[in-house]
Order: C-alpha cells, then sequence, then structure tokens
C-alpha cells in the first residue's frame, strides 16, 4: 500500500540527516570512533515513549537493551537488530524507537548491541541475531511469540535471521518487521539514482563503504544470508516491510515484498510519500510516524 504523508511542519529526522550529511562531506578523515558517535544521535527526532522502562542485560551472549512498557505482555518479544550499516548503530541509539513499538504492540523488546563491522564483519551481526533468538526460546518464549525487527541493515539482519533459522531447520520468529531494509549489497537498485535528489542520507558512496566494510573480499555480495535479495522465501514467516517514499533504498523494500509474496508468504507492504530512510524515527513527533506504528500493531494483532 501508498499511504500519503500528512504535512507536517518539519521533519526532525530529514533535519538531523541533512546535518549529518554536512558533517561527512566536510570530514573525510572522520575516524570511526567519531563515526559511531555521531550515529548515536539518532534518537533525537525520537520522543521519549511514556510508561516504558528499559533494562540493560545479556541475551545468548550478546549485550542489549529491554524495552517493558507498563502492562506489556512478557511473553511476546521483539527482537530488535538496530541499523546503521552494520558498522554504526546501538542499542541506546534505537531504544526509545523500540520503545515506541513495543508499547503499541504490548508486547517486550530487546534491542541487541550486536557486534559490528569492520572489526566483526558478515556474519557477526547474524550470528549474535540467531543466538538472541535461540537462547529467548530456551528462556521458554515461544518462536513464535518472537518476532524479529530491524531498520536498515538491521532490517537486513532481522530478515536474515529467519532465513538462517529456517536454513538450519530451527523454529521461526512468528512475524519479521523491517523498517527501510537495506538488503542490496551490489547497489543495484534504480532508487539510488531516482531518489538521490530527495534522501538527506544514503548516498552509493556511503553504501560502498559500510559493504567494503561488512563483506570485503570474505562475502560474495550475493550470498542470500548477505543480501537477503538473493534468497528462498518459501516457507518465511509473515512480513511487515515498509520504506519512505523519499528514499534511495525505496527498492530494497519493494523488491523484498515482491520475492516474499511470489514464494507465497503473507507480505503488507507500506510506502508512505514524502518520508525519509527509516522514518519511524519521528515517533512521538510526526504523524507520519506513529501512523505508521499505529498500522504495524493492527498488521501485528491480526
Amino acid at each position: 500500500m501508498n499511504v500519503p504523508s500528512p504535512a507536517v511542519p518539519q521533519d526532525p529526522l530529514k533535519d538531523l540527516y541533512t546535518d549529518w550529511s554536512q558533517i561527512l562531506a566536510g570530514t573525510p578523515d572522520l575516524t570511526m570512533r567519531l563515526f559511531r558517535s555521531i550515529f548515536d544521535e539518532w534518537h533525537q527526532p525520537t520522543r521519549e515513549p511514556e510508561d516504558v522502562t528499559y533494562a540493560e542485560e545479556t541475551v545468548g551472549g550478546v549485550p542489549g537493551i529491554w524495552c517493558r512498557p507498563l502492562g506489556a505482555d512478557s511473553s511476546k518479544v521483539l527482537l530488535y537488530t538496530h541499523g546503521g550499516g552494520f558498522a554504526v548503530g546501538s542499542a541506546s541509539s534505537h531504544r526509545k524507537l523500540a520503545g515506541h513499538v513495543a508499547k503499541a504492540l504490548g508486547v517486550t523488546a530487546f534491542v541487541l548491541d550486536y557486534r559490528r563491522a569492520p572489526e566483526h564483519p558478515h556474519p557477526a551481526g547474524l550470528e549474535d541475531a540467531v543466538s538472541a533468538f535461540l537462547a529467548l526460546a530456551d528462556t521458554g518464549v515461544a518462536p513464535a511469540d518472537i518476532t524479529t525487527i530491524g531498520d536498515s541493515a538491521g532490517g537486513n539482519l532481522a530478515v536474515a535471521a529467519a532465513l538462517a533459522l529456517k536454513e538450519r531447520g530451527k523454529p521461526l520468529p512468528g512475524g519479521v518487521i523491517a523498517f527501510s531494509p537495506w538488503l542490496d549489497m551490489e547497489n543495484a537498485g534504480k532508487t539510488l539514482q531516482t531518489n538521490d535528489a530527495t534522501d538527506a542520507l544514503i548516498t552509493v558512496p556511503l553504501l560502498e563503504g559500510m559493504i567494503s566494510g561488512v563483506l570485503g573480499d570474505r562475502t560474495s555480495p550475493q550470498a542470500p544470508l548477505a543480501n537477503p535479495l538473493y534468497a528462498d522465501y518459501a516457507g518465511f514467516p509473515r512480513l511487515y516491510v515498509n520504506a519512505g517514499g523519499d528514499e534511495s533504498l525505496l527498492d530494497n523494500a519493494t523488491r523484498l515484498a515482491q520475492l516474499a509474496e511470489d514464494a507465497g508468504v503473507d507480505v503488507t507492504l507500506s510506502v508512505v510519500d514524502g518520508q525519509q530512510h527509516v522514518f519511524c524515527f519521528n515517533a512521538g513527533r510526526t504523524s507520519a510516524a506513529d501512523d505508521e506504528i499505529a498500522r504495524i500493531a493492527e498488521w501485528y494483532r491480526a
């Protein structure tokens, strides 16, 4: 479905992306430490959700942050993998967004601080997601009550974790949610060009640097668990995928949805006009973000 974006006086996320892009363009020798520090500002457009508490814990050997909305069903868990090109972003930068989604769905969320590239290239982050999923199941959470969820590169991991579990013959999550997933490790998508002028953050050189860090010369950009656009979706869990209409990675979402639909998967695709990459970061501040999270809650309860 294509959803018109309500007119809003400002887009805090777009403003943040514009600022980041100016910093990146003006600082070609940026260190990884400072690069990560900049992207830990990702939470700034997100209003702190009310009645949500947080706790640090390690699950399956992977550290992260629990988001526990008041009155949430603790038997149901969102296993959240953050975005950031597999190299930046953190549980801290994404806890507020995960808290909003968990609150809307009436469940808990665990946001992973998975191992990041380039120190830990593929499949380290994926293995951490799978390890946390299996550990949750070992503690008594039914696999069908776990939803893998993530944004951008974390959307890749949310999809790939389900694919890896299927490949290993393990029980699958009950659903998968992918916000603006970044799947295409070949930079072959047409919207990289057609939406270049409207996307405030994503550029081909930025993606090329991220791909080099996570795949290097060790992993093919066509490997299905690294690039889920090459995966087999037969038997895949029900899937919700979204994207902003202005983002350069738009066709990653549409291609994923088509692949899954062709394989017989129950797929919901939401493209919201005029919105940026992972526009749900505006949760609590724009109706476009809040309405989208409400649609995801409806999908989850269906």
